[in-house]
């Protein structure tokens, strides 16, 4: 047989797909700043949630939080991810940020007096740059991350720690005009305030007392009937001078 209508009969047995063009790879979806901030807040809920935490199997706990990120309000309208992805972009994150939380803590203390955060934030940066060669492009996910104590930092920053040493003696003075006193102490102060009281009242009665008796003798020392009825009120004092004066007014001037 000729080797022509060899190659073309083998040719034709070929069959034919009715498509000419080789089939294009999924795109994958890049995660945004967004979509990174839900995922971190869906793994922190679902991982301290006392009833779920993350001693359950690994599927049932990463479908949880596929289920909490894709529910998310403020991812209305996105495409849903499974949670094979969110558990890869969240291994991903946890990496980075860990690795990050080193080079700031290296920055801390390294701080040269006078430099703020944001020279500690760019030499944080430098410096994981100098160790991995990549630039660190997660620093929404750090943010979203540092007050919790996984990856909190045990480095105080001086402008912290200057702070931190202020901090006692305001707390102290918002304690006292807050806090209410103990019991002992109200009652010393209470006690102490009343026995102040006391003695003040004593000494007005006694000047009183000695006012009105020394009033009382100079009225007895007139004629009664030229006493005044206002004169003899003064003179009364709940004594009983002032029953023997009104007896003899009345005596004098009706009798």
């Amino acid at each position: 047989m000729d080797p022509f209508s060899l190659i073309a009969s083998h040719s034709s047995e070929v069959p034919y797909t009715g498509c000419s063009e080789v089939p294009k790879p999924v795109e994958r979806r890049k995660w945004t700043t967004k979509e990174d901030v839900v995922l971190i807040s869906a793994w922190l809920n679902t991982s301290k949630d006392p009833i779920v935490s993350t001693d359950q199997k690994a599927g049932a706990f990463w479908k949880r939080i596929e289920e909490y990120f894709n529910a998310s309000p403020q991812l209305v309208g996105s495409v849903p991810r499974p949670w094979g992805q969110c558990k890869q972009r969240w291994g991903r994150v946890n990496e980075q940020v860990n690795r990050f939380v080193g080079s700031h803590e290296t920055a801390l203390r390294d701080q040269a007096s006078g430099t703020n955060e944001n020279d500690v934030m760019k030499a944080a940066h430098d410096i994981f740059l100098n160790d991995y060669k990549v630039k660190f492009t997660m620093e929404h996910c750090w943010r979203e991350l540092r007050c919790d104590q996984k990856w909190r930092s045990n480095v105080l920053s001086k402008e912290g720690a200057k702070e931190k040493r202020k901090d006692p003696v305001e707390e102290v003075g918002a304690e006292e005009d807050v806090r209410p006193p103990g019991i002992k102490a109200a009652k010393r102060k209470k006690h102490g305030k009343e026995a102040a009281f006391d003695k003040i009242e004593t000494i007005l009665a006694e000047k009183k007392n000695i006012s009105k008796q020394k009033l009382l003798e100079r009225l007895l020392g007139r004629k009664v009937e030229t006493l005044s009825d206002e004169e003899v009120a003064v003179a009364g004092g709940g004594c009983v001078w002032r029953w023997i004066l009104v007896l003899c007014v009345c005596i004098i001037r009706h009798g």
